[in-house]
């Protein structure tokens, strides 16, 4: 896709694969508009952090408020940044504003703190109901479908940091 056409019709936004000392990443579970009981919540509703980018905000300041604002996390060290942008398409009956999609950048970051810094309910709009860390090959079949091919990249993208936290951090 040409970047203009990015540019016009996808939102921009970042995700933030956030891996703890272990190189396990985050998986934060969606609240769902659909359910009443989170024990039924539908299938594919984990995924990492992400949220759009402010008119006028860097890619990495983004980065640092969506995880704080999704995760209560601070203590985080951006590791690496995904070269160019991963798009997906919303499913039609998704409607979100002007946007076709969204055009992300994704930050691996290390989170240097306790899980005990983690507050799902930190801020007054709250994403997710529940967390976990989780193997980074776990991350596409957790996401919804239509996310699953920036999921499947962003595996391959980091893969090599994860194996690098593995083994020296």
């Amino acid at each position: 896709m040409r970047r203009k056409d990015l540019d016009k019709y996808y939102r921009p936004n970042v995700g933030i694969v956030l891996f703890n000392k272990k190189g396990e990443v985050w998986f934060g579970r969606r609240i769902s508009d659909f359910v009443d009981d989170a024990d039924k919540a539908p299938p594919f509703c984990w995924q990492m952090p992400q949220g759009g980018v402010d008119k006028g905000e860097g890619i990495i300041d983004a980065a640092y408020r969506e995880l704080k604002e999704e995760t209560g996390v601070t203590s985080a060290r951006l590791l690496a940044l995904s070269t160019g942008w991963l798009a997906y398409d919303f499913p039609r009956e998704y409607k979100k504003k002007k946007w076709r999609g969204q055009r992300q950048k994704w930050a691996a970051m290390l989170f240097e703190g306790d899980d005990a810094e983690i507050r799902i309910d930190n801020d007054d709009h709250q994403e997710f109901d529940a967390w976990r860390w989780g193997a980074l090959e776990d991350a596409p079949p957790l996401i919804v479908p239509f996310k699953r091919s920036v999921y499947e990249e962003l595996v391959a993208a980091f893969r090599p940091l994860r194996d690098y936290i593995r083994d020296a951090i």
